[in-house]
C-alpha cells in the first residue's frame, strides 16, 4: 500500500543528484576577467591572439588562474581570469597598451568582464550557472534615442534615387529631381511629360502622395511619404537599429545583452558582467555602413596607384589581405539594400559562395550595373568609425537579374562564413544617440544577491520551524521535500540557463509559501482520515491520493495566470513568470513524488503501524 517500486526510488534519487549537480555551479560566484574582442569587423580573433595575450601577461610576470578561447559563430573572444580585480586593471592596461599601440586605431577591445568560477569538471558535463541580470551582476544600462527624422530624410534621400531611375526606365526627360526638406520635388518643361511622369512614379511608388504645381515656366511634381508609409519607416528603422545592435553585441561575444524596444523611438540596452563604460559605448558604436561601389582597374589609374598617387573621383582602400585598391566615390547600393547574406556554395563548382538577397529597389540597380559592366570588379566596402576597408572585390560575369547575387572566388568555407556574417551585420537605419547611461557595480549587485539570497533563507527557515513544530515528523518530510523543491528550481534554471533578476528571486521566495501549501494540503488530509477511524497506513494512501485533486486544481489555476504573465509581459515581469511558472512544476513533483517517497521510506516498511509523527489530531468529542 505505502511501499513504491524501487524505479520510483531511483527517479527522487536521480532527481536530487541531478539537482545538486546543476545547482551547484552558482555557489562558486563569479571572478574578475578581461575579455579582448575585435574592435574590427574584418579582424579575427584566434587560438594565436589567446597565445599572444598569455605572452604578453608572462613577460610582466601577472599570475591569471585560467584563459580560454571561445569561438562564437566565425568570431572568437579572449576570456583571461584573475584572482583579484587590482590584478584585472593592471592586466587590462598592459594588454590594451600592446594590442593597441596606436589608440586612434584600435584594432582590438579590451574590456573587463566577470565570469563564472565553477571549475572545470562540471563544465565539462555542462552544468553552468544560472545568467545574472544587471540588478544582481552589475554592468552598463544605456538608454538610446533613435533620431527619427534623420531616417525619414535617408528615406527621402533614397526616393531621389527611386523617382530618378522611374523616369530614365520611362525615357521621360525632366528638368531636375531634388530633395526639398521632406518632400521630392520633380520639374518637367511640359504639362505632358508631367502627366506620364505622374502615372510613371504613381505606379511604381505606391505609397507616395503626389501634389501637382508650376513655379514659373517649371511644371512640377510634388512627393511626400503618406502617414502609413511614414509610420513605417519609423518603425523599419527601430527595428533595423534592434537587429544591429543585436548582430554586433552577440556576435562580438558580449554575454547575455538585454536590447529591447522602449517607446516609440528608444531602445534600451544593457550589457551586464561590462564594468568598463568607455568600452561598452565602444561596443555600441561599432556599427558598420556597407556600400557597393566600381573598382577602377584601368592602365591609368593602376599606374597611379603604382606611384601612390589617387586620380580624382577615386578613393584608395585597403583589402582584407592588405592590397591597396582604387575605387569610384560614386556609391551604387548601400547595406540598406540588403536583405539578408548566407554562406553557401556555388552550384556548379561546390566551391563555398555568400549568397545575398537584395531588396526590390537594390535588384533593379545591381540588374543594371552589372549589365553595364561585365569583366569588371565591384567592390564591398565595410565602414566602421569612419575608416572603409574592402572585404571582397568579385568580378562581375554577366548580367544578374532578380536581387539574388553569389559571390564566389578564392575564399574557404570559413571566410565565406566570415563575410555573409559581415555584410548581414548590416548597417543603422537611423543615427542614435545616448541620452542616459547608468553603471551597476559588481559590489552593488553582490548586495542585492546577498538580500535576496537572506530573504528567501529567512522565509525557507521560517516556514521549516513552523511545519517542524505543527506536523513534527511529516513536517520534517515536507521541508525535505520544500529543499528539493528548491534544488530542482535552481538546477532547472542552470540547464535553461535562464537569466536571473531580482523579480526573479522574488518569484523563488514566493514559490515556496505556494509549494508548502501542497504539503499543508497532504498532512491535514491524512489527520482527516485519521479521524474518521482510518489506520495510519490506510490514512497516509487515502491523504495522498485524495490530496492530489485539490493541489492539481490550484497549482492549475495559478500556472494559468504565470503563462498569461509570461505571453503578455515583458522585461522583468517575463523573468519573474518564467520563475514563477517552474516553481509550480518543480512544487507538484516535490510534493506529491518527493514526500510520499521519504513517508513510504520510513512507514511503508512498518506492517503493524499503530501510529504515525503528524501533530495533534484532533477528534471529536462523543
Amino acid at each position: 500500500m505505502n511501499r513504491y517500486p524501487i524505479w520510483k526510488y531511483l527517479t527522487v534519487l536521480v532527481a536530487v543528484v541531478i539537482g545538486l549537480l546543476y545547482t551547484l555551479p552558482n555557489l562558486y560566484g563569479e571572478s574578475p576577467a578581461v575579455q579582448v574582442s575585435s574592435a574590427k569587423a574584418t579582424l579575427k580573433i584566434d587560438a594565436a591572439t589567446l597565445d599572444r595575450v598569455q605572452g604578453i601577461l608572462r613577460q610582466a610576470n601577472i599570475p591569471h588562474s585560467g584563459a580560454s578561447f571561445e569561438q562564437n559563430g566565425p568570431i572568437g573572444t579572449v576570456r583571461v581570469r584573475f584572482n583579484s580585480t587590482d590584478v584585472q586593471i593592471q592586466a587590462r592596461d598592459l594588454i590594451e597598451k600592446a594590442l593597441n599601440p596606436n589608440p586612434a586605431e584600435s584594432a582590438y577591445t579590451v574590456a573587463l568582464n566577470l565570469l563564472p568560477a565553477s571549475p572545470d569538471w562540471l563544465t565539462a558535463i555542462g552544468a553552468h550557472p544560472m545568467y545574472l541580470g544587471l540588478d544582481l551582476r552589475g554592468g552598463v544600462h544605456f538608454l538610446l534615442q533613435v533620431d527619427m527624422q534623420g531616417a525619414l530624410t535617408a528615406r527621402y534621400d533614397s526616393l531621389v534615387t527611386d523617382i530618378r531611375s522611374v523616369l530614365r526606365d520611362q525615357k521621360i526627360e525632366n528638368i531636375g529631381i531634388e530633395r526639398n526638406g521632406m518632400t521630392v520635388v520633380s520639374s518637367f518643361n511640359s504639362e505632358s511629360l508631367r502627366d506620364r511622369a505622374l502615372s510613371a512614379i504613381r505606379t511604381r511608388n505606391a505609397d507616395l502622395q503626389l501634389v501637382e504645381r508650376a513655379d514659373g515656366a517649371k511644371l512640377q511634381i510634388v512627393a511626400s511619404l503618406s502617414p502609413a508609409a511614414i509610420t513605417a519607416v519609423q518603425t523599419n528603422a527601430l527595428k533595423q537599429n534592434i537587429t544591429t545592435l543585436h548582430n554586433r553585441i552577440n556576435e562580438l561575444g558580449v554575454a547575455e545583452p538585454v536590447i529591447q524596444q522602449q517607446g516609440s523611438d528608444r531602445i534600451v540596452v544593457q550589457l551586464p558582467g561590462v564594468q568598463d563604460v568607455a568600452k561598452a559605448k565602444d561596443i555600441l558604436g561599432r556599427t558598420a555602413t556597407l556600400e557597393i561601389r566600381m573598382v577602377d582597374d584601368s592602365p591609368a589609374a593602376t599606374t597611379a596607384l603604382a606611384a601612390g598617387t589617387v586620380p580624382f573621383g577615386l578613393e584608395r582602400y585597403q583589402d582584407r589581405d592588405g592590397r591597396p585598391i582604387l575605387v569610384r566615390r560614386q556609391v551604387v547600393l548601400t547595406g540598406e539594400n540588403l536583405q539578408d547574406a548566407q554562406a553557401g556554395r556555388d552550384s556548379q563548382t561546390q566551391q563555398p559562395a555568400v549568397h545575398l538577397t537584395l531588396d526590390a529597389k537594390g535588384a533593379r540597380i545591381f540588374r543594371d550595373v552589372t549589365r553595364d559592366n561585365i569583366n569588371k570588379r565591384m567592390a564591398i566596402l565595410l565602414f566602421e568609425k569612419g575608416r572603409g576597408e574592402v572585404v571582397t572585390a568579385p568580378v562581375i560575369r554577366g548580367e544578374i537579374p532578380g536581387g539574388n547575387v553569389q559571390i564566389s572566388g578564392s575564399m574557404t568555407a570559413e571566410e565565406a562564413a566570415d563575410t555573409a556574417l559581415l555584410l548581414r551585420a548590416g548597417s543603422l537605419a537611423a543615427p542614435m544617440e545616448i541620452i542616459e547611461e547608468r553603471t551597476i557595480g559588481p559590489s552593488l549587485g553582490a548586495d542585492n544577491i546577498a538580500k535576496g539570497f537572506n530573504s528567501t533563507l529567512y522565509g525557507f527557515i521560517a516556514i521549516a520551524i513552523f511545519m517542524l513544530i505543527y506536523y513534527h515528523l511529516f513536517g520534517v518530510f515536507s521541508t525535505l521535500g520544500l529543499a528539493l523543491n528548491v534544488l530542482l528550481l535552481l538546477a532547472v534554471l542552470s540547464m535553461l540557463q535562464a537569466t536571473l533578476t531580482l523579480p526573479g528571486i522574488a518569484a523563488i521566495a514566493l514559490t515556496l509559501g505556494m509549494a508548502i501549501d501542497a504539503n499543508v494540503l497532504i498532512n491535514e488530509r491524512i489527520r482527516e482520515e485519521l479521524r474518521n477511524g482510518e489506520s495510519p497506513q490506510q490514512a497516509i494512501a487515502l491523504g495522498f491520493e485524495r490530496a492530489w485533486g485539490t493541489i492539481l486544481d490550484s497549482n492549475l489555476t495559478t500556472l494559468i495566470v504565470g503563462v498569461a504573465l509570461l505571453a503578455f509581459g515583458s522585461g522583468a515581469i517575463r523573468g519573474f513568470a518564467v520563475v514563477h511558472c517552474l516553481g509550480i512544476l518543480t512544487s507538484m513533483f516535490s510534493a506529491v513524488v518527493g514526500v510520499r517517497a521519504l513517508a513510504n521510506l520510513w512507514y511503508g516498511r512498518k506492517k503493524k503501524l499503530q501510529s504515525i509523527s503528524i501533530g495533534t489530531v484532533w477528534k471529536p468529542k462523543g
